[in-house]
């Protein structure tokens, strides 16, 4: 059950994804299409949080019923410390590469018809558009740069 546990979200991304695109093919604006499928997958997160978290405390209940003694009771304490404070990095690494991208793709999709325009009317004009654009990529990049340095951080913790 724990190891099938990530299909969760998954699965509600999915529905989100064929939610909206009923509702474009019905003609809903995109907006509101945007709108549902964001808020679909904002609630699958949450429900995937919640999910990770009473888990996590009832594996915690578990295995504290099962100690013993004061060491053994120290160690399960230090490796649910561990196990949590990898856990947030995870989810941090996640967030920083998600909302780094859609960042990004939101600066590519007004700069990039600009340039296209500018372009069209000026030729010389794109060189200087093309630099507007990379910036807009470069936000993605550096987030998936961000999140790389705190997979590295976390095969620290691991270890």
């Amino acid at each position: 059950m724990t190891k099938l546990i990530f299909l969760i979200p998954v699965i509600f991304i999915f529905l989100s994804c064929l939610v909206a695109v009923k509702l474009v093919k019905r003609g809903v604006s995109r907006k509101k299409a945007l709108l549902a499928q964001i808020c679909s997958v904002g609630l699958a997160m949450i429900g995937a949080m919640s999910l990770c978290v009473t888990v996590s405390a009832s594996t915690q209940k578990s295995s504290t019923a099962q100690t013993q003694n004061i060491q053994e009771q120290e160690e399960s304490t230090a490796n649910s410390n561990v196990s949590t404070a990898f856990a947030i990095g995870l989810i941090a690494a996640a967030l920083v590469t998600g909302l780094s991208g859609i960042g990004g793709g939101i600066a590519v999709a007004s700069a990039a018809p600009a340039a296209i325009a500018a372009t069209s009317e000026d030729p010389k004009a794109f060189g200087k558009a093309l630099i507007f654009v990379a910036l807009g990529e470069g936000i993605a990049l550096y987030g998936l740069l961000v999140s790389i340095l705190i997979f590295g951080q976390l095969d620290k913790l691991k270890l």
